[in-house]
């Protein structure tokens, strides 16, 4: 299958992304990766979006779709692959349609993750990391630590990083709802928006998403 998976900041993307691509066997091809893929091979591409990043300027869209289209060229996405955080806003999404069009390939569905703005804002804003280990993640609500403000793995400081404030996240929902939001219109044009509810526990959201691309929807 070839799958654009798209939602708002909070609502698990990246989580359901790697779920859904191994149970379909597919590629998860998210946009940091390619970044930090490209960057670190110093391909030609990497070496241009370097230059951007580090001068504290947005990737052009260009850049970004040919990295997109050099990843699923490559032997492993033949079968299909998982778009995440790819295509960001129509232009990228137009630009993605013309380059499958060319290669006479077609996308299966545009996976929609719905998830209500104040719930996306209590599970971002709610989250501490731990000083001594980012991997070390809890809630507030959702996964509290034993004692407050305390690691339960190593015993660290836990503290809510700077894009994590509310007042962040709800910036980061206004970019959403105005740059990347309008692609699922562009989509639904195509027939091929697939709309689920990303509320409830992991697990029952991703079998929700797969029953809706099989067509269980």
């Amino acid at each position: 299958m070839r799958i654009v998976l798209v939602g708002p900041p909070g609502a698990g993307k990246g989580t359901q992304a790697t779920r859904l691509a191994e149970t379909l066997h597919i590629p998860h091809i998210s946009t940091g990766d390619l970044f930090r893929a490209n960057i670190s091979r110093q391909t030609e591409l990497g070496k241009l979006a370097k230059s951007y990043m580090d001068a504290g300027n947005l990737v052009p869209d260009e850049v970004t779709i040919a990295m997109a289209k050099d990843r699923m060229e490559q032997p492993d996405a033949e079968g299909g692959f998982l778009l995440d955080g790819f295509p960001r806003n129509v232009s990228q999404a137009k630009a993605l349609d013309e380059t499958l069009e060319r290669e006479g390939i077609k996308l299966d569905a545009v996976l929609d993750l719905e998830a209500p703005e104040d719930e996306v804002v209590k599970r971002i804003a709610g989250r501490r990391v731990c000083r001594n280990d980012s991997a070390h993640v809890f809630h507030v609500t959702y996964k509290p630590s034993a004692k407050e403000g305390v690691c339960d793995v190593c015993g660290g400081e836990l503290y809510q990083r700077d894009d994590d404030t509310e007042e962040t996240v709800r910036k980061r929902l206004e970019v959403y709802h105005t740059q990347t939001e309008p692609i699922i219109d562009h989509y639904k044009a195509q027939g091929l928006v697939v709309t689920i509810s990303a509320m409830g526990a992991v697990e029952a959201v991703t079998e929700r998403a797969l029953e809706a691309l099989q067509g269980g929807r």
